[in-house]
């Protein structure tokens, strides 16, 4: 039988491991290791696949991966509501992992950017359905005082499984192809072969990880807290995410940019290993960090850093310029990302964070098509229309992005740090 909330916070005191980490979340970050460590190696040289095999334009990209982004959104609200309502985390958290790995060896028979299109749709849905199930699952398993720590250490095992899935992709390049500037079909085939085996091994993973059911809304104990779901200050966050969100296109303009800039395929694998392994160091700190002096200061520096790394990828001229460029990169992903799904449980009572997520989690991969679309319309241009090159795109970024820390910074003045006896 699933726990309640309430029995497991006083299990997780004697069950929490270091800093509070519990089974439910080593076993959800080893979930996470694999199935990313899986995803570099399939999906991280797409852009490359679509671009230098398929013949792909940069404004094909975008709809490739601005579709498929929102996409995910679009199961994310609806997957979060069906946990809160039928109390039950797990089942879909483990449905939406089956069908992201089942749709990767489909990659192999790609010969059209439509089929890459078809295979990224069934991808992110399988996102959509388990990302904000497992968000609340991973709440729900943390105490309160390691919450951030938890979340950072969760991305920090996500991004963990990236550096060994890069370090995969630049060893299977070199070998293949050795420092050839543009990717080969059959390397990008191998790719995918090898990638197969650490999705499956996800899966199953997670049979062994506890359901744990959200608490019934009766027994919150704050009858204003049960609304906080439609709370102004988690509207607000909702809307500077999203705002921020429509700043941040695709990460293939960031692969396409540094390809523009002179760097080889099996160099690019090189540099994402380690903005990773940095990512993933970082992920852990600011986690931490953020449990002392509160989540909005780590999120509000982390976007700044963004805006930054953003501005500083337009202005950049020479190959050697990524290379810091990506390690402040890393620092914008290691302090936000963790940061920004703790503070969702930081604000939303227990019975409604499949909601929340759902919400939260919709909201950031709405923006996600028009990001992409306007990054790769800002670089070609359309039909009669010239784009503004390479660096329109990462322009635009660093204003959008700018606008949301100013937003987000005012709405969230006051926020008092979560305690450990808040539930």
């Amino acid at each position: 039988m699933p726990s309640t909330a309430e029995e497991v916070a006083s299990q997780t005191a004697i069950a929490a491991g270091w800093r509070g980490l519990t089974r439910n979340v080593l076993l959800l970050s080893a979930v996470s290791l694999l199935t990313d460590l899986s995803s570099e190696m399939s999906l991280t040289f797409l852009p490359f696949f679509l671009a230098n095999v398929l013949g792909a334009k940069t404004a094909i990209i975008g709809i490739v991966e601005g579709v498929a982004d929102s996409t995910a959104s679009l199961t994310r609200l609806g997957s979060g509501l069906l946990s809160d309502r039928w109390r039950a985390r797990k089942g879909l958290t483990i449905a939406g992992y089956a069908l992201s790995s089942l749709s990767k060896p489909f990659l192999l028979l790609a010969s059209s950017w439509t089929t890459v299109l078809g295979v990224r749709f069934s991808d992110r849905v399988g996102k959509g359905v388990r990302t904000s199930p497992r968000d609340a699952l991973l709440a729900a398993s943390t105490p309160v005082e390691s919450r951030g720590f938890s979340f950072g250490f969760h991305r920090a095992s996500d991004t963990a499984g990236a550096f060994l899935g890069l370090l995969g992709v630049a060893l299977i390049v070199y070998l293949t192809e050795g420092t050839a500037p543009r990717l080969a079909a059959h390397t990008f085939r191998w790719l995918i072969l090898v990638a197969i085996i650490p999705a499956l091994l996800a899966v199953a993973v997670l049979f062994f990880v506890r359901e744990v059911a959200p608490a019934p809304a009766a027994q919150s104990a704050d009858p204003a807290q049960r609304k906080a779901v439609f709370s102004r200050r988690f509207t607000i966050f909702l809307v500077a995410a999203g705002l921020f969100s429509l700043a941040n296109s695709s990460d293939a303009f960031l692969l396409l940019r540094t390809q523009n800039l002179g760097l080889s395929v099996v160099w690019i694998a090189v540099l994402l290993a380690g903005f990773n392994l940095t990512y993933s160091l970082i992920s852990v700190a600011a986690g931490g960090y953020s449990d002392r002096v509160g989540r909005p200061k780590v999120i509000l520096v982390g976007w700044a850093v963004y805006a930054l790394t953003y501005l500083g990828f337009a202005l950049a001229r020479s190959s050697w310029q990524v290379w810091p460029l990506f390690a402040l990169y890393a620092v914008y992903y290691g302090m936000a990302e963790g940061s920004a799904r703790a503070l969702v449980a930081d604000l939303i009572p227990d019975e409604r964070r499949g909601t929340a997520y759902g919400m939260y989690n919709t909201v950031v991969g709405i923006t996600a098509l028009p990001a992409s679309v306007l990054a790769g319309l800002a670089w070609q241009g359309v039909a009669g229309w010239g784009g503004w090159g390479p660096s329109a795109p990462f322009y635009l970024g660093a204003a959008l992005s700018t606008a949301a820390v100013i937003m987000f910074g005012l709405s969230m003045r006051g926020l008092p740090r979560p305690r450990g006896d808040e539930k």
